[in-house]
């Protein structure tokens, strides 16, 4: 589906594989900033050159070198993946359409996010690790033109680690929350999320999206 009016979140297809919108800046001849989701890498086109993709039940795709499927019926547990698809934010919350946040707590379906988000049952659906037989391929828009070798290589946060090594982040690096307008350093790494010294964790995708996380300073490096 073309799109005549483009929209902070969104879901699309560019070049074959799966993008999130993250903004729009009518202003400019390439005016549709995209994150490509399964490495995050940034793109400038244009609404013409995209088609719109809404989430559904059973959807897969693979976010940040791991692949992941919507689960609408799975109770989430502290630990699990939301992707919020009906956002309806309260006052003191900042979430999107289609962010992706990390369980903290849950109480009668409404969870609570490592971003101390509250977002009731009715805005979000799980996202479940791997995929299923019934589940309906989304990374691509048509995945029998993708070599078999570039799919394994797409699900491989190891190669991603390589690849960008420059954008990975590291204990020590300070980061401007711009959502709660906190600096704040990096005390500790897993695998593919960081925790800062104000306690909140996050995926390390999400440092790359520049309206919820600016770098101001590179351990190692230099001031911004």
């Amino acid at each position: 589906m073309k799109l005549f009016q483009v929209r902070k979140g969104q879901f699309v297809f560019y070049k074959n594989e799966l993008h999130k919108v993250y903004s729009v800046k009518p202003m400019f001849k390439k005016s549709v900033h995209l994150y490509r989701l399964k490495d995050m890498q940034q793109i400038l086109t244009s609404a013409s050159e995209i088609d719109l993709y809404r989430p559904q039940h059973n959807d897969t795709f693979i976010f940040y070198g791991k692949r992941y499927t919507i689960d609408k019926d799975k109770r989430p547990e502290p630990g699990d993946y939301i992707l919020i698809v009906k956002p309806a934010p309260d006052f003191l919350d900042h979430y999107s359409l289609n962010e992706i946040e990390k369980v903290e707590s849950v109480e009668d379906g409404n969870v609570v996010t490592t971003r101390d988000n509250g977002v009731k049952h009715s805005e979000y659906v799980v996202l479940v690790p791997g995929k299923n037989d019934a589940s309906q391929e989304i990374a691509y828009y048509d995945k029998s033109l993708v070599p078999e070798a570039q799919q394994i290589e797409d699900e491989s946060i190891s190669y991603l680690a390589e690849s960008d090594d420059s954008l990975q982040p590291v204990v020590g690096d300070i980061y401007m929350d711009v959502k709660n307008n906190t600096k704040a350093m990096i005390v500790a790494m897993t695998e593919d999320e960081v925790v800062f010294g104000h306690g909140v964790r996050v995926h390390v995708a999400e440092l790359l999206d520049e309206s919820n996380f600016k770098l101001i300073y590179q351990f190692e490096g230099e001031l911004l």
